[in-house]
């Protein structure tokens, strides 16, 4: 795989990962008049739950599903100048225009009651090929390799920056998800915290004395009730209490904290593997599957010993004309309500072979 850096009109960077052979240089240059500018977000702690809340305003003005013809994640042509100056590419990453952290965020620092301090982090955006009407699940298994290869790059690169405590490559895809530009892509969230949700599992993994996920995932094995696809590397199972309609966890057989933490060999069975399941995800409804794809990784500096990576991916579609909307039990107090059961969703995504 090539990579190569270059910068944005107003300084962002970007980078350009090829995987075809003989692919060029990447040398065009942003001619685009886009200002420097300072980025308005901040971090704020409820002091009801302990939980921080990013606060960015200035994302109100971020691009809004633009008309045909003016995707900003579409390669530049004559006369429409994108956020990617070449006229094609494999897979590249960019900061993002309207981030929620970065690293110039500028806010005021407050201690007390309510803490607050600038939202510094970074956010990335990846572009997964240059067709427009392209899915993650029409990938290749090379070009998701090189994906992969190119999450676990910028997991790395993120760590290293100030203040950032966990990073999180995730996807959405589909209206129904509140995705505003349809261009297959997904995103890196560097956050300046570790996450709610992350904190959580932590804590019973410490209670467990160790990763509960290793126990979970040789339950779901030997009963196979769940289990959709298996390899020698990957299992991909419907979690027994799953909150989403449709709801699927692919799961490493090896303990490791984080994507780069993964062998050559694993990051080759994870393409086969995932692509299955995106085909019987959209083989499900018998048409393109909204979803969230996210990746749950080690903290940068603590709980390392205490985290399995795996990626969910879920589902807001609970029927092929129906959406799971959160009533006041899932987002009032976090007390999830599933129409259907794991096992049934098991058995048919099973059922959803290629024809």
């Amino acid at each position: 795989m090539k990579r190569t850096p270059a910068r944005l009109a107003d300084g962002r960077e970007i980078i350009y990962f090829d995987d075809t052979p003989g692919a060029p240089a990447r040398t065009a240059v942003d001619t685009r008049d886009l200002p420097r500018g300072e980025t308005l977000s901040q971090i704020r702690r409820d002091p009801l739950t302990g939980e921080w809340v990013i606060i960015a305003a200035h994302r109100q003005s971020r691009t809004y599903k633009p008309p045909a013809g003016l995707c900003p994640l579409c390669p530049s042509a004559p006369g429409q100048a994108t956020e990617i100056p070449e006229a094609d590419y494999d897979v590249v990453v960019f900061e993002n225009r309207f981030p929620s952290v970065a690293q110039n965020a500028v806010a005021e620092t407050v201690s007390g009651l309510i803490p607050r301090a600038p939202g510094l982090g970074r956010c990335e955006v990846v572009c997964f090929t240059p067709d427009h009407n392209s899915s993650f699940g029409q990938l290749t298994p090379t070009r998701v390799r090189t994906v992969v290869d190119v999450w676990a790059d910028r997991t790395e690169a993120l760590s290293a920056l100030p203040g950032v405590e966990q990073v999180f490559p995730f996807e959405n895809r589909g209206d129904a998800i509140g995705v505003t530009l349809s261009h297959p892509h997904g995103q890196i969230y560097g956050y300046p915290f570790v996450t709610p949700r992350t904190e959580k599992m932590l804590a019973v993994a410490q209670a467990h004395g160790g990763p509960v996920l290793g126990d979970v995932l040789a339950h779901e094995r030997a009963e196979g009730t769940r289990v959709v696809v298996s390899s020698d590397h990957w299992t991909a199972y419907v979690p027994s209490a799953a909150r989403w309609p449709v709801e699927v966890h692919l799961v490493p057989h090896r303990q490791v904290p984080d994507l780069p933490a993964l062998t050559q060999i694993e990051r080759n069975d994870f393409a086969e593997v995932y692509l299955n399941v995106l085909g019987r995800l959209d083989r499900l409804y018998e048409g393109e599957l909204p979803y969230i794809a996210a990746w749950h990784q080690a903290p940068t500096r603590v709980g390392r010993d205490l985290t399995w990576l795996h990626l969910e991916v879920f589902s807001v579609q609970r029927t092929a004309d129906k959406l799971k909307y959160l009533a006041g039990s899932e987002s009032g107090m976090a007390v999830w309500i599933n129409d259907g059961t794991p096992e049934r969703l098991a058995e048919r995504l099973r059922a959803a072979a290629a024809g």
